[in-house]
C-alpha cells in the first residue's frame, strides 16, 4: 500500500488540496495549504480504490490529485498526513491538525469520566 514516490519531496513545501465535507475541511478551515515534506514514500495509487472500500478516505491531494491525507470517519480521531504538520507547529499558533487532535484526545478523557 505504501511505495515510493516518483520523486524526493525531502525539504520540500507543496500545496495540499483539502476535500471539503471532511474532517481535515473542518480543522483547516481554508480550501488550500502550503505543508513541509520529509518523505520519500507515499500511498501505493494502485491501492487507493481498496482503501477507500474499506472505509478510509481522501480528505487532502497534492497539485496532481495524488494523496496527501487520508482519515477514517468512523474513529474518533484518525488522520494521517504525508507531510509533517508538527513542523510549522508552535505553542503560540499550533497547526491546525495538531489543535484538532489535542481537542479530541481532551473529548474522548471526558466522555470516559
Amino acid at each position: 500500500m505504501i511505495s515510493p514516490l516518483a520523486c524526493s519531496l525531502v525539504g520540500q513545501q507543496q500545496n495540499v488540496t483539502i476535500v471539503p465535507g471532511t474532517r481535515a475541511a473542518a480543522l483547516y478551515g481554508a480550501p488550500q495549504a502550503i505543508e513541509p515534506y520529509y518523505c520519500n514514500y507515499g500511498v501505493n495509487p494502485e491501492y487507493r480504490r481498496r482503501l477507500e472500500a474499506g472505509g478510509m478516505i481522501t480528505s487532502g491531494v497534492g497539485d496532481e490529485g495524488e494523496v496527501r491525507i487520508v482519515e477514517f470517519p468512523a474513529h474518533p480521531f484518525f488522520l494521517a498526513t504525508l507531510y509533517v504538520p508538527q513542523a510549522r507547529s508552535t505553542a503560540d499558533d499550533p497547526h491546525p491538525l495538531i489543535a484538532g487532535f489535542a481537542a479530541a484526545a481532551a473529548a474522548h478523557r471526558s466522555a470516559r469520566r
